[in-house]
């Protein structure tokens, strides 16, 4: 399906940890083409990832004379102190690809988007608390005093749920239904007919 069909071709797609943003956005990678939005960070780099897998890592220094210069789009400093945004120049390449671009983001970044760009889709990936800490625990091997920091601004995220266009519940056992729902929003505001293939 050509681009100059597609209504809208960015969607954000955000949620606290342990929400299953990442494996939504793998599903819906077997659905549909897509670009995601790379962000810049100060974080340092982890064993398995490297430059654009999955940010742009940059020295703190950096960062902040991209912040002077205005060359961010948005950006905000999160729960670990370190600083996360993302560039003009980004935002631009996604938008003029030919595919759905993703932009997974917190809702600090969600709510500076859609002062800046009011017609982005923004998806909201949610599960129970109880969940939440559980799928915590089981991916990170981390303390109770770590899942509980990360419960605690996952409450704080919550009370923001409004800033959001849609909200997908991703039940235990459920990923299935909760990737064929984000697609569905995904095709519906895009303007893709489900039989449609986007090239």
């Amino acid at each position: 399906m050509p681009r100059n069909k597609i209504k809208q071709n960015l969607f954000i797609i955000s949620g606290p940890s342990g929400a299953g943003e990442d494996s939504i956005i793998d599903g819906i990678s077997k659905i549909f083409p897509i670009e995601r939005v790379i962000t810049t960070t100060t974080r340092d780099m982890r064993p398995g990832e490297s430059q654009s897998q999955p940010y742009y890592f940059v020295k703190k220094a950096e960062f902040e004379k991209n912040i002077k210069a205005g060359n961010f789009f948005e950006w905000a400093q999160e729960y670990n102190d370190h600083l996360y945004g993302v560039t003009r120049k980004e935002i631009n390449r996604v938008k003029n690809a030919d595919k759905i671009g993703i932009w997974k983001i917190e809702y600090k970044g969600v709510i500076t988007a859609k002062k800046l760009m009011p017609e982005i889709v923004a998806i909201f990936i949610n599960a129970p608390l109880k969940d939440l800490a559980n799928r915590i625990r089981r991916r990170d091997n981390v303390t109770d005093d770590y899942v509980a920091q990360r419960i605690s601004y996952t409450k704080e995220w919550l009370k923001h749920k409004s800033i959001y266009d849609y909200t997908i519940d991703n039940m235990e056992g459920k990923l299935a239904q909760a990737i064929e729902k984000t697609a569905s929003i995904i095709r519906k505001e895009a303007g893709i007919d489900k039989k449609d293939q986007i090239v």
